[in-house]
């Protein structure tokens, strides 16, 4: 459940950027969220590749 927590931090780690981008059309803001969503895009792709990692040990 760690890296759960993980993808929800980073997610939460986002919200004032993404209001300052879609609310108030800071581009700086849009520069961190596309960074942010970069940032968890990588780390769904490890969470994902140990879980088939753990799948495929079990089996």
């Amino acid at each position: 459940m760690a890296r759960f927590d993980e993808v929800k931090n980073l997610v939460l780690s986002l919200e004032g950027d993404f209001e300052k981008f879609y609310e108030k059309n800071n581009q700086a803001a849009g520069t961190r969220v596309r960074k942010g969503m970069q940032d968890l895009k990588t780390l769904a792709q490890e969470i994902r590749s140990e879980v088939q990692n753990a799948k495929n040990g079990a089996e």
